[in-house]
């Protein structure tokens, strides 16, 4: 449900927050190896500006290279206090829009952030909320929008039940967790460690990609 992106979103604000201020400097000035062209910070960088794009109408080009590379480029000489300061500064307002807007809109940004959420996880060494509300609400949202817009039909069966997403009767089964869908669908998982998921009757890892800019790993995080 919608008002659910808000709170989620909120959780997961803090807990990226207290990460990134137990997290050794140097380790955040590291390369992301989920997101190579960006440092760890950057990423940061990236989901504060966001709220600030978003809750300020910066909405030309929503999504591209273009608008998520200015957001980093705006950060680049600030500290990384300075990030997170800006970051909560924004994000009350941010927040008060993933509580009203539709959601489509609203599930994809705790989508992104979700993402990114365990980008910076791996990147420090620090893995966990591998089942938070926000991994949970953020994958219903996918569910149902796939349903939305006619995807092929997959029966998903995790830790939290079984699902049926797309339009039509599936005729594909997958067994993984939520954890491991949602890192799939993004573009962090290889060919080879999404066909090793449990389908029946055969893997179809394309089927998994969320949308046309991810494509799945050629090496393994090792997450």
């Amino acid at each position: 449900m919608t008002e659910e992106h808000a709170p989620s979103y909120q959780e997961l604000r803090v807990r990226v927050t207290e990460l990134v201020r137990e997290t050794d400097p140097e380790v955040l000035d590291r390369p992301a190896p989920a997101t190579p062209e960006w440092r760890v910070r950057d990423v940061v960088a990236h989901l504060a500006g966001v709220t600030d794009d978003v809750v300020n109408g910066r909405m030309e080009g929503i999504a591209s290279d273009e608008w998520t590379a200015a957001q980093v480029d705006k950060r680049r000489d600030l500290s990384v206090d300075e990030i997170l300061a800006d970051w909560e500064e924004w994000s009350p307002g941010f927040e008060q829009l993933l509580a009203a807007g539709p959601m489509e809109i609203t599930g994809q940004a705790l989508y992104d952030a979700v993402t990114h959420e365990h980008d910076i996880r791996h990147a420090v060494g620090r893995p966990g909320a591998r089942d938070s509300k926000a991994i949970n609400d953020g994958w219903d949202w996918l569910v149902a929008v796939r349903t939305a817009r006619g995807a092929p039909p997959i029966r998903f069966v995790t830790e939290q039940g079984e699902q049926v997403s797309g339009a039509g009767d599936p005729a594909l089964t997958v067994r993984a967790s939520r954890f491991e869908l949602v890192r799939a669908t993004t573009g962090r998982r290889t060919r080879e460690e999404i066909d090793a998921y449990l389908w029946e009757p055969r893997a179809d890892a394309a089927l998994l990609i969320s949308a046309p800019f991810f494509t799945m790993r050629t090496q393994s995080l090792g997450e």
